[in-house]
C-alpha cells in the first residue's frame, strides 16, 4: 500500500510538473510556457492577458535582433558610456567609478546599456527614413513648455560622515541615529557652481533624505546625507538642447515601435497551444 501511495504522489508530481512546463503558445516557432506567464505574473504584477502580450513582444523583439543581425560589443558600450560621462563633464575612467560607488551591481548596469544600445541600433534601422527628425523650432517649444525638467538646486544643504572604516559609514547609512565614534559629522552648505561635475552628478541624482554612495576623500571615506535644495538654477538652452532633442526623438520612436510591434502581431505566427 505505502509502495502504491509512493507511486501515485511521483505519478502527480510528474504531471503537475509536465503541466508547469508546458507550452501556452508559439510565437514564430518559439515556445512560451504557462510557467513564463505566471512568472510574469508575479514577478511584473500584471494580469494574465498583459504578461502574455508583453511576452510576445519580447520574443517578437528577440527575433527581430537576430533578423537584422544586432549585437553589441565591450567597444559599443564604452564608447556609450563616454558620451554619457562627456555630457555630465566627466571623462569615461571618472564616470565608471561614480557608477560602481552607486550601483552595487556594475555588470548588471552594464548588461542594462548593452540592452540600451541593442534596442538604438534596431530603432536605426527600422525608423531609418520612417522618421521625422526634431527641428530647432521643436526643441525650443519643448524647452519653453518643460521649463522645471531643466533646474537645479543653486544650494545643497548636507550632512557630511567621514570615517577612515568604511563599515562604519555603511551603519550611518542603515541607520542616521547611529552613534559611532569612528566617524566624524558636519552640516555644510554647498554652492552648485563651485562642486566639481562628479560631485554635482551625485548630489543631482540624490533625493532629500537620502544619501550619496561612499565615496574617498583626503584619505578617508566619505558620505552625504541631503537635508535640503534651495534656490533654483534654470539651465540655458544652449546647454540642454541636445538632451532635448534625445527626449523628442525618443517619444517618437517609442511611438513609432508601438505601431511597428502591432502590425507585426497580424503578421506573426502566433498558435495557442492551451
Amino acid at each position: 500500500m505505502k509502495k502504491l501511495l509512493g507511486t501515485l504522489l511521483l505519478s502527480t508530481t510528474i504531471s503537475f510538473a509536465g503541466l508547469v512546463d508546458a507550452v501556452a503558445l508559439v510565437v514564430n516557432d518559439e515556445p512560451i510556457t504557462l510557467y513564463d506567464i505566471d512568472k510574469r505574473m508575479v514577478e511584473s504584477k500584471v494580469s494574465k492577458k498583459e504578461a502574455v502580450s508583453s511576452l510576445i513582444d519580447e520574443a517578437l523583439y528577440e527575433q527581430l535582433l537576430q533578423e537584422k543581425n544586432i549585437s553589441v560589443d565591450i567597444f559599443d558600450v564604452n564608447n556609450y558610456l563616454e558620451k554619457i560621462a562627456a555630457s555630465n563633464g566627466m571623462d569615461l575612467y571618472t564616470f565608471k567609478s561614480v557608477v560602481k560607488q552607486k550601483y552595487k551591481n556594475y555588470d548588471a548596469y552594464e548588461d542594462e546599456i548593452r540592452k540600451r544600445i541593442q534596442r538604438e541600433k534596431l530603432i536605426g534601422q527600422l525608423v531609418r527614413g520612417n522618421l521625422k527628425i526634431a527641428t530647432q523650432e521643436d526643441l525650443k517649444i519643448y524647452y519653453k513648455n518643460n521649463k522645471n525638467q531643466f533646474t537645479t538646486a543653486k544650494t545643497i544643504d548636507v550632512v557630511q560622515y567621514a570615517s577612515k572604516n568604511k563599515k562604519a559609514l555603511l551603519e550611518i547609512q542603515n541607520n542616521p541615529m547611529t552613534v559611532n565614534n569612528e566617524v566624524s559629522k558636519s552640516n555644510i552648505s554647498l554652492d552648485q557652481e563651485k562642486l566639481n561635475s562628479q560631485m554635482r552628478f551625485l548630489l543631482n541624482d540624490t533625493k532629500i533624505n537620502q544619501f550619496t554612495p561612499i565615496i574617498t576623500a583626503d584619505k578617508q571615506y566619505v558620505t552625504l546625507l541631503v537635508t535640503q535644495k534651495k534656490g533654483v538654477n534654470t539651465l540655458a538652452f544652449e546647454d540642454v538642447k541636445d538632451k532635448i532633442f534625445t527626449v523628442l526623438m525618443q517619444k517618437r520612436e517609442q511611438n513609432f515601435l508601438k505601431e511597428y510591434f502591432e502590425k507585426l502581431k497580424l503578421t506573426a505566427n502566433i498558435k495557442v497551444v492551451r
